[in-house]
């Protein structure tokens, strides 16, 4: 296959620390009437106040909606648009985690065209540029700063749904290493880990035959020669840095290196995008009301072992990535080294074993492969097809900590 490659990225993309003082800068030109969309927690904070107060003296006017709440419910979306259109804002910037950005992206797009959230699920269905957006990320995790997709709660769907599309692309991110000190362990685990999950789905997604239209097809495009190079960069920053950053939140370099991973990560599957395990955790995060991060993370370790015939030298490729010694090892042998050191890292940072762990009962799997199916735009970019079938045996050697049997089926087809 000839070589073919693709970025959708920000206009502005800076990384650093005090890389935030920019902020006022770019507001400044793209707007006099600001949105900030963020949390009640952050809204509170000094830091935060500091950054509205630059915003001030930049002639930039400013309303705060600090109603962004975990999951991002439909009415959370609503009270920021109402909010949004009283004040007349031209200029959306959300400020926090991935959900507060998540709502950035959504009132932004819902101020520029109307309507509701629903009108728009699924890929390609935004019309047009949504409002001006600056995403300020204070996790290193989502990478949603630089990603066409905002994932929402709707009360009449089982599972959280999509909004995916470039338009939905923040115009400026700013990433400042600073902004993640104050991230307690256990969010700065299932945020890392969710980050590593993005890089390793982004640099083993299906890869496409790449038609003269190819970009217009799919939102998320698979593997291609751009977002590998920002999918191994991801795994090297992210699988040296985690494990230190959640023991030690004052190790600076460790806090700079997870979010410079995390944001890079986002590149990668902002353009390949994500596959099964993003596909079996929506199910098991709706059932188990546990973390995104911790959901994909179990199930890793799984799908690396289940599509491991149909990208074993790219699984070789992340484990020397990670740092692993595998000179002279057999492709078969890199693989399950890989696939033993991310389980390992996971387990490190107390991320559980199972989908069992997380509260999953075995009267529920049948639920979670039926709806985990139901993702179509994961679903087709895994590297190994995915049918019914298949999905139990993934799906049931996730909830027994059976990936032996994954590995013996793989072992039994490199015999064959």
């Amino acid at each position: 296959m000839s070589l073919f490659g693709t970025l959708r990225t920000p206009r502005n993309l800076v990384f650093g620390v005090g890389q935030r003082r920019a902020l006022a800068s770019y507001a400044a030109g793209l707007g006099k009437r600001a949105l900030i969309v963020t949390d009640e927690r952050l809204a509170d904070d000094g830091e935060f106040k500091q950054l509205i107060d630059t915003l001030s003296q930049a002639n930039v006017k400013t309303k705060i909606f600090d109603g962004t709440i975990a999951e991002l419910p439909l009415e959370c979306i609503a009270r920021g648009v109402a909010l949004g259109k009283a004040f007349g804002a031209d200029l959306v910037i959300g400020i926090g985690g991935g959900s507060c950005i998540d709502a950035a992206k959504v009132i932004a797009l819902l101020l520029a065209h109307g309507g509701k959230a629903q009108d728009y699920y699924g890929e390609f269905k935004v019309p047009g540029p949504v409002l001006p957006l600056i995403a300020l990320p204070t996790t290193s995790g989502t990478g949603s700063e630089v990603t066409p997709v905002a994932v929402i709660t709707d009360p009449d769907r089982a599972v959280k749904v999509g909004i995916a599309s470039p338009h939905l692309i923040s115009h400026t991110a700013i990433c400042d290493p600073e902004l993640t000190y104050s991230c307690p362990p256990s969010l700065t685990a299932v945020s890392g880990a969710d980050a590593l999950t993005h890089a390793i789905e982004a640099y083993t997604t299906v890869r496409r035959e790449p038609t003269g239209t190819i970009v217009h097809e799919h939102v998320f495009l698979g593997k291609n020669a751009l977002s590998d190079n920002y999918a191994l960069m991801a795994i090297s920053h992210i699988s040296a840095s985690l494990k230190s950053a959640c023991d030690n939140g004052n190790d600076h370099m460790a806090r700079e290196r997870l979010m410079l991973g995390a944001t890079a990560a986002g590149l990668a599957f902002g353009t390949a995008g994500t596959a099964a395990a993003h596909a079996v955790q929506y199910p098991v995060g709706a059932m188990t009301h546990t973390p995104h991060g911790m959901g994909v993370a179990v199930m890793m370790p799984y799908v690396m072992e289940f599509n491991r015939n149909h990208c074993e030298a790219e699984l070789g490729e992340i484990g020397v990535a990670m740092g692993l010694d595998l000179a002279g090892a057999s492709a078969f042998d890199r693989a399950s080294a890989t696939i033993d050191a991310v389980d390992s890292l996971f387990a490190s940072i107390g991320i559980p074993k199972t989908i069992a762990d997380l509260g999953v009962v075995a009267g529920q799997l049948p639920v979670v492969v039926e709806q985990a199916m139901g993702s179509a735009r994961l679903i087709k970019n895994n590297p190994r097809p995915l049918d019914t079938a298949t999905m139990e045996v993934l799906v049931e050697a996730a909830f027994s900590r059976d990936r032996t049997r994954l590995r013996a089926m793989a072992s039994h087809r490199k015999a064959n």
